[in-house]
């Protein structure tokens, strides 16, 4: 890709001073048959057309997001802001970036040149009579033989939906760092002790396994290189660096003496601690993670004496029943799993006593600078959501019961352990196209207005620790003033855009009256 075009400021400023005060210059392009500029000294630079994410629920003419050095650019389509056909971008498609108080961009067909009008050429937008609409015009520049209309920056910013929202500072929950779904909410909730624990479950070699989720800090993906250690025991894979910390890596397969198989794009990182992580951390290495589970204390049974005594079995503390004991997760003991990674882990006594030694204040650090997000997809667009908001995270039932005369993006409702739970096709609420049910599809569970819900995802792909640096509020994106999307994440270095809801802005009032009737 080429490097951005910086307009001039020398050039600029020799015009100026040559000219005096009786001459204005533009950069002016095409847009179809017709020719537009804006002031040049509103063009910040002009880009050729940069990969972009799209927003649901968006103005038609917003284009999408994109990565601008680090920061969001909202882009506009001229093209549908004018109402004119879409035609395919080319080589001439460029991105003219205006700054107006905050940058945004639209896409023109081609650029044409700088050009310097004397005043008396420029007239006002009266002289085009009534034959265009003249909203987004400060003025035209008439020439023998050619016209040349001038955009209105702020008005062009205005009318698509780039303008900056005004958002005040995050929720007071989004700030707490929440741990992983924190079963204190639920025991809040009771007023007392919950009859319900809460799982990480994933999978490996075909059998389900869980872990408290207390004790799971985050889900990540494996990255491309891990560093190899000499000498290291057979079940230590090697260590990764997770934001400025080494992270040793375990093979749950090489500990529970499985066959080896090799690492996909299911393959996930469970980061696990144990004592509030002051002894440290482990990432252990599964073949996926299934998802988040929140059962009965009545289903979970201590393993069997016969089972546990053997020692073979020293990581497994329990078995939970579900579905009526047609499907049992064996879940681990964080305690003993810990201490077997560790001993694992042998040969990393240096660098463990290294993150020791700066632990306490790289904790107190991230607690203050991090947020904790739950990132799911949509058609081809990732989105988060604040960890303590999800409530829990189940697969999509073959068969949802309809409800008649709800609104079309309400699925139906399904019998979550005795509870009905209405689901939302998150789809069809963000207007995007229908897809075919799937294995990797979920469901998540939030809590709006006192009225659990489900809405049917893509797929549940990682639980991220996210920089507050990294996250800045949404520009105003939505055609509704309560818009879901509230903030959004730029991973510059990942080259990740994720759109940040807010659960409470999922529905609108009316459309949780709607989910209240059909449960």
């Amino acid at each position: 890709m080429s490097s951005p075009i910086q307009p001039d400021t020398a050039d600029r400023e020799v015009a100026a001073a040559e000219t005096g005060q009786n001459v204005r210059q533009f950069v002016t392009f095409h847009v179809e048959r017709e020719t537009y500029a804006v002031p040049l000294a509103e063009v910040q630079e002009i880009i050729r057309l940069p990969d972009m994410v799209d927003v649901p629920l968006a103005p038609a003419a917003l284009a999408g997001l994109a990565n601008l050095r680090g920061s969001v650019l909202p882009i506009t389509s001229l093209r549908r802001l004018f109402s004119l056909q879409d035609r395919p971008h080319d080589d001439a498609t460029r991105v003219v970036v205006v700054s107006h108080g905050t940058a945004f961009g639209f896409v023109v067909d081609r650029m044409a040149s700088v050009v310097t009008a004397e005043i008396a050429e420029i007239e006002g937008t009266d002289s085009l009579g009534g034959t265009i609409d003249t909203d987004m015009l400060s003025g035209v520049i008439k020439r023998e033989g050619a016209m040349i209309m001038i955009l209105d920056p702020a008005r062009l910013m205005q009318r698509s939906g780039a303008a900056r929202a005004t958002v005040g500072g995050p929720r007071a929950e989004l700030l707490a760092e929440a741990g992983l779904l924190s079963s204190s909410r639920g025991e809040a909730e009771a007023g007392g002790v919950s009859d319900e624990i809460q799982l990480v479950s994933f999978e490996l070699s075909g059998q389900e396994y869980a872990l408290p989720i207390e004790h799971v800090q985050e889900i990540v993906q494996v990255p491309e290189i891990v560093s190899a250690l000499p000498n290291a025991p057979h079940h230590a894979i090697g260590v990764i660096t997770l934001r400025d910390r080494l992270l040793p890596l375990v093979s749950l397969r090489r500990l529970f003496g499985l066959a080896e198989a090799a690492l996909s794009e299911q393959s996930r990182i469970v980061v696990v601690s144990w004592n509030g992580a002051a002894t440290g951390s482990v990432g252990i290495v599964t073949d996926t993670v299934k998802e988040v589970l929140r059962v009965a204390r009545g289903i979970v049974d201590p393993l069997p004496d016969l089972l546990s005594g053997s020692g073979g079995l020293r990581e497994i503390e329990a078995i939970c029943r579900i579905d009526q004991g047609r499907r049992l997760v064996s879940i681990l003991s964080a305690e003993r799993l810990f201490d077997t990674a560790a001993v694992a882990t042998g040969g990393l006594d240096g660098m463990e006593k290294t993150m020791r030694d700066t632990r306490g204040a790289d904790e107190t650090r991230q607690v203050d600078e991090e947020e904790q997000f739950v990132v799911f997809r949509l058609a081809d667009e990732e989105y988060g959501v604040p960890i303590d908001a999800v409530h829990e995270i189940v697969r999509v039932p073959e068969q949802l019961t309809r409800v008649p005369r709800t609104p079309r993006f309400i699925e139906g409702v399904v019998n979550l352990r005795g509870a009905v739970l209405p689901v939302v096709d998150q789809r069809r609420r963000f207007q995007l196209p229908d897809t075919e049910r799937n294995d990797r599809q979920r469901i998540m569970v939030f809590m709006i207005e006192n009225v659990r819900t489900g809405f049917i995802v893509d797929s549940v792909s990682e639980v991220l620790k996210i920089p507050r640096s990294a996250i800045a509020p949404a520009p105003d994106l939505s055609q509704d003033e309560g818009s879901a999307i509230e903030r959004i994440a730029n991973l510059a270095e990942a080259k990740r855009i994720i759109l940040m809801l807010n659960v409470d802005r999922l529905l609108n009032r009316r459309e949780v009256a709607d989910l209240r009737r059909a449960a």
